[in-house]
C-alpha cells in the first residue's frame, strides 16, 4: 500500500507474464508442491453436462461451480457427475446463499430446508462442499451488519445450524462449510477454528475466501500474515476457495472494493504456496467478475504468479 510497492507490483506483473507458459502450462509442480485447479463460472448455453463440462476443459478451468440441479431429478445428477468426472473437472461446491439465523423464525426453517437440501445435492452430485454464510441478525440484510452478530447467542446459533443441516443429510462425500465474512462470525481463522471444534462434526469443513477476512486496515497491510494463520489453523480442513482481489479506495472512511486478481494487493505469491503445500489442494474458484473476458484474465495472472513460484496448474 505504499508509493514504493505501486512500481514493484507492475515489474512483477511484467515478469510474471513472460514466464507464464513455461511452467503453468506444463503442468508440472516444483518439490513438495502439487498442481492447483482452477475455476470459474461457465460462460456457454447448454443443457448436455457433457458439453459444459467440455467448456471448462477448453478455457483452462479444470474446477466448476456446480450447475443448477433438482435434488429431485437423479438422472440429470448422475449425468452431471459423469460428464464432469470423464472430463476431470471438479465439482468445487454448492452454492446456497440464505440467512441461517434470520431474525424471522419462517424464513429461518425455510432458509435451513434450502441449505440442508444444497448439502443433500452437493453429496449425490460429488461436489466438494455446500456453501452458506453463517447468516446474520440484520432484519433487512440477509448478509448484513448487526451487532450482535458477534454475540455468544450468534455462535450457538450457527453450531446448531450446521449440527442440524449435517446431521440431517448424513453425507459421505461432500462437506459443509461457512464461508467467511468480515461482520459476521467466522470472521477471522480462529473463530473458524472454534466453530470446528464446537460444532464437532467431521463433515464440517473450511471455505477459504481470504478477502472476506480482510475488514481493516491492519488486516489490508499484513494480508500475508492473515493467510499464513488460515493455512496454519485450517489447512487440513479447506475444501474449496475463492479467488478475488482487494483495492483500498481512499475516502473519509475506510472503504475497500473486491477487485480482479491482479489488480489488489492481496498477496496471491503466499496465498498458491500455502494451497499447492496441501496433501489434496482444494479447487480455486474466481468470482464475482463481469464476463468470460475478465474471467480469463484474472486466471492468466494467477497462473503467472503461480509460475514465478514454481506453481503449476492441472492441465
Amino acid at each position: 500500500m505504499t508509493h514504493s510497492a505501486f512500481p514493484r507490483r507492475r515489474f512483477l506483473q511484467a515478469s510474471l507474464a513472460a514466464g507464464v507458459g513455461t511452467l503453468a502450462g506444463a503442468g508440472r509442480a516444483a518439490p513438495g508442491m502439487r498442481p492447483l485447479r482452477l475455476g470459474a463460472p461457465a460462460f456457454v448455453k447448454t443443457d448436455d453436462p457433457a458439453e459444459l463440462a467440455r467448456w471448462h476443459r477448453a478455457n483452462g478451468y479444470r474446477a466448476a461451480y456446480c450447475p443448477p440441479l433438482d435434488i429431485k431429478d437423479a438422472a440429470r445428477i448422475r449425468a452431471v457427475e459423469k460428464a464432469f468426472a470423464e472430463a476431470d473437472v471438479v465439482i468445487a461446491e454448492v452454492g446456497r446463499w440464505c440467512n441461517l439465523t434470520d431474525p424471522d423464525p419462517v424464513k429461518r426453517r425455510q432458509n435451513l430446508a434450502k441449505v440442508t437440501e444444497g448439502l443433500a445435492l452437493a453429496d449425490a452430485v460429488g461436489a466438494r462442499c455446500c456453501v452458506d454464510i453463517a447468516g446474520s441478525f440484520n432484519p433487512e440484510v440477509w448478509y448484513g451488519p448487526h451487532p450482535d452478530n458477534f454475540s455468544p447467542a450468534f455462535f450457538d446459533a450457527a453450531v446448531e445450524n450446521a449440527r442440524a443441516v449435517i446431521d440431517a443429510v448424513k453425507p459421505t462425500r461432500a462437506a459443509f462449510t461457512y464461508e467467511m465474512m468480515g461482520w459476521c462470525m467466522p470472521e477471522s481463522p480462529e473463530r473458524y477454528l472454534a466453530l470446528i471444534k464446537a460444532i464437532d462434526r467431521p463433515a464440517f469443513a473450511v471455505h477459504l475466501d481470504p478477502c472476506n477476512l480482510i475488514n481493516s486496515p491492519e488486516k489490508i497491510y499484513r494480508n500475508t500474515e492473515l493467510l499464513n494463520r488460515c493455512f496454519d489453523l485450517l489447512g487440513d480442513r479447506i475444501v474449496s476457495c475463492h479467488a478475488k482481489d482487494l483495492a483500498w479506495e481512499i475516502a473519509l472512511n475506510v472503504h475497500f472494493r473486491e477487485v480482479r486478481p491482479g489488480t489488489g494487493v492481496l498477496d496471491y505469491a503466499t496465498f498458491l504456496r500455502r494451497l499447492a503445500a496441501l496433501p489434496s489442494p482444494p479447487p480455486l474458484m474466481i468470482e464475482h467478475l463481469k464476463g468470460a473476458e475478465e474471467y480469463a484474465a484474472a486466471a492468466a495472472h494467477i497462473q503467472a504468479a503461480g509460475a514465478a513460484i514454481g506453481l503449476a496448474f492441472a492441465p
